[in-house]
């Protein structure tokens, strides 16, 4: 009877300190997001401050000018916009293609378990190695030139591995009871791939879609490497005119900047009103990013709405 009284009693101690642990390292967690959201607060307020005045329509319509009070951000808004464009319409593709064959596909041999290395050393690659590499390939080789295709084939490259990942890590969440069903009622395995399980891990893939794209939209270091434009006073021809076909693909050939380009450019003049400048800027690219980000989370949400397990 006593025995068995102590070890209730060391249970309950046990229990105890378990409970302990846990309300420590909630407690520390709770504290580490606290820091880092107060930290954001505080720089994003500082920015909010500094840029909100420079937000005027002029600011929007102007090309970049030597006098802060006329200088404006079209080039390089619009070239931010083609460039994710372009981004997108490479990595979105080519990366859920390439997880699709490396889950559904490729099995487990030599030649998926080097790519799948690969993959995971690319997803830690710094930027500016991609930029070099852009430069080399694209630039030189290719004769792409310091162009908007450049660019958005060299972020696409960057956040290739991170949409191959989480397309993998969605597929693999999926069940193996919804493709047993499929193969059960007949299905073959494209018809498996492309009618379930795609369906139910497309919102995990746009999750990574949405973590590379906002990666890439604030990428400065490889669009500096091939040559992207500091001080330019033209927009690239308009994808869209009037004409039959009505489509135009010379803005892909077109040089640019971006907006990471002129906040970089504007914040290394000592004028305090290119910083307030940089600071509205700055504040453009994050309003992209979470219209962006929101868009891609409306579909995921709609997507799971949808969805019926």
């Amino acid at each position: 009877m006593t025995s068995q009284l102590q070890n209730l009693e060391q249970i309950r101690d046990l229990i105890a300190k378990r409970k302990r642990n846990d309300l420590f390292f909630a407690a520390l967690g709770f504290a580490a997001l606290s820091f880092a959201f107060i930290t954001f607060v505080a720089l994003f307020v500082d920015m909010l401050i500094d840029g909100w005045p420079r937000l005027t329509p002029s600011f929007f319509t102007e090309f970049a000018s030597r006098r802060a009070e006329n200088a404006g951000i079209l080039a390089a808004w619009v070239g931010t916009f083609l460039i994710m464009l372009v981004t997108a319409f490479v990595a979105v593709p080519i990366g859920v293609a390439a997880g699709i064959y490396l889950e559904e596909y490729g099995g487990r041999n030599w030649l998926t378990g080097l790519i799948e290395i690969n993959i995971n050393n690319l997803a830690g690659v710094p930027s500016i190695v991609y930029g070099l590499l852009a430069l080399g390939m694209f630039v030189h080789t290719f004769g792409f030139g310091a162009s908007v295709l450049t660019a958005g084939l060299t972020l696409g490259l960057l956040i290739l591995p991170i949409v191959i990942v989480a397309t993998r890590e969605a597929i693999r969440a999926i069940p193996n009871a919804i493709r047993e069903a499929a193969y059960a009622l007949g299905a073959t395995r494209w018809q498996m791939v492309s009618q379930h399980v795609l369906p139910y891990s497309m919102p995990g893939i746009l999750t990574g879609v949405i973590i590379g794209l906002s990666r890439a939209i604030g990428e400065t270091a490889p669009i500096v490497t091939i040559g992207a434009v500091i001080f330019i006073m033209f927009l690239p021809p308009a994808p869209v005119h009037g004409e039959f076909p009505f489509i135009n693909f010379d803005w892909l050939w077109s040089d640019f900047t971006a907006l990471p380009i002129q906040i970089f450019n504007w914040t290394s003049r000592p004028d305090t009103a290119f910083q307030a400048n940089a600071s509205a800027a700055a504040l453009v690219l994050v309003a992209m990013t979470l219209l962006m980000n929101g868009l891609a989370i409306w579909i995921r949400y709609r997507l799971r709405r949808n969805l019926k397990w």
